[in-house]
Formats: C-alpha cells, structure tokens, sequence
C-alpha cells in the first residue's frame, strides 16, 4: 500500500493553494469540521481499506494497493 500525491502538478498547486486558503481544511467541502481537516476522515477510512484503491475526495491524494 502507498499513498502519493496526485501525479497532476496542476492539480496538486491548486488543491494545496485551497488547502492554504482554508487554514488546511479540504477545500471540495463547504464544512470546517475536524472530519474534513486535510488528510480528512473519508481518505483515512479508505486507507485503512485494503481493497481500496484510488484518488482522496479532492483528488490531491491516490491510494495505491501495492
């Protein structure tokens, strides 16, 4: 399993500049709750799944299987 950040450069630039605009809150989700601090809830329960594999919400994030 691995955990990288989104091979899109351009995408990466501005999910991490709505990251800073947000005070590091998801910035695809209207609430500032801690579920949603970033890396927020939703991703840490697909990593925890072994047989997820795939992009975070904001799509900064890819989980990997190997």
């Amino acid at each position: 399993m691995a955990v990288k950040l989104n091979p899109d450069k351009e995408v990466v630039a501005r999910i991490k500049e709505g990251l800073k605009q947000k005070g590091g809150y998801c910035p695809c989700r209207v609430a500032r709750t801690p579920e949603n601090k970033c890396i927020c809830e939703e991703f840490k329960k697909q990593i925890a799944d072994e047989n997820f594999e795939g992009f975070c919400h904001c799509m900064l994030y890819y989980k990997s299987k190997d």
